[in-house]
């Protein structure tokens, strides 16, 4: 059967496709590193090419990390940029639908299996109640699903760009040696991967200790001794640090959205960080709250591992 649509979840360091026969169900995923592709255009062409595919399908829906306020779309956190109008007639497809890669993944959380989430605490979810995505990875995404009438319906949000709030003194003293680096500390500049590695240089810049060249996934492995040296301490702070702060944020989110039926941990890292996450202050950040600490302790925390969570989402929009 020949595929009725192309979907994509276009993120700042990957663009993931696969193809869709039946809505709900997606076939042949890959993942294409965006820095090796001058466009949107080239890299479906390049997927379009791998799969065989001489023409794309009649339809297409691009879940892509961005605002989508218009026609025109800017990548938060990569140079690609592109007009809807214009890649749809580009792409030569009948129907293109282009929405934010946290509405995708908020609209696969009803069809996520329990072997596609890790709860982290405890909480039991309220059937009906409003439920949090939130999501590390190249920038932060967030989004909710709320129940209208007898509609769920995403929310499109930009909330990884609120700004972050100091909990404790080294906190604070963290996030104003930030400052002096940008002019807004968002919570993405330090709950992403890019943020990781902003965290660990001012941990390093503070102790007066040299920054080694680290990445995000170097310094939230599971690597000790001598290959990461004497930035030890400040990695392992970093990564202490991460998991209170983004317990602390999606404490936060909970308490905006009333999200009963539980919040949901998306993006590439928290899969990773399974276990820091539930030995770290994360949940119990989550929760202190003050007044509201009891309304917290109610609602669940998951860990998406579900593999490709943006593109189940977008299957279900063909």
């Amino acid at each position: 059967m020949a595929p009725r649509a192309l979907i994509g979840d276009i993120g700042g360091t990957n663009a993931r496709f696969a193809l869709v026969e039946h809505p709900g169900r997606f076939s042949r995923p890959r993942v294409l590193p965006t820095h090796a592709h001058a466009s949107l255009a080239a890299a479906i062409s390049a997927y379009l090419a791998d799969e065989q595919l001489s023409a794309p399908p009649p339809q297409a829906v691009l879940a892509v990390a961005s605002p989508i306020t218009g026609d025109d779309v800017v990548l938060t956190n990569h140079p690609w940029s592109l007009s809807i109008g214009s890649l749809r007639q580009q792409l030569g497809v009948e129907k293109l639908r282009v929405i934010n890669d946290f509405v995708a993944c908020a609209l696969a959380i009803p069809h996520l299996g329990e072997r596609d989430r890790v709860q982290i605490g405890g909480g039991v979810a309220v059937d009906g109640a409003p439920i949090g995505i939130i999501g590390p990875g190249t920038g932060l995404g967030v989004s909710a699903l709320m129940r209208i009438n007898s509609e769920v319906v995403p929310l499109e949000s930009e909330g990884g760009h609120v700004t972050l709030a100091a909990e404790t003194a080294r906190e604070a003293t963290i996030l104003g040696a930030m400052r002096r680096r940008f002019d807004h500390v968002s919570a993405e500049r330090i709950l992403s991967g890019p943020g990781l590695v902003n965290l660990y240089n001012v941990l390093c810049e503070l102790s007066g200790a040299p920054a080694g060249p680290l990445t995000a996934a170097q310094i939230t492995s599971q690597i000790t001794g001598p290959t990461i040296g004497n930035e030890e301490r400040q990695r392992q702070e970093a990564k202490a640090l991460f998991c209170a702060m983004l317990g602390s944020t999606a404490g936060n989110l909970a308490l905006t959205l009333g999200a009963r039926g539980g919040v949901y941990i998306a993006g590439g890292i928290a899969p990773r960080i399974i276990d820091d996450l539930r030995k770290s202050e994360f949940r119990r950040r989550f929760e202190a709250k003050g007044r509201l600490c009891t309304y917290l302790a109610a609602i669940p925390t998951y860990v998406i591992v579900h593999a490709w969570p943006a593109l189940l989402g977008a299957s279900h929009l063909v």
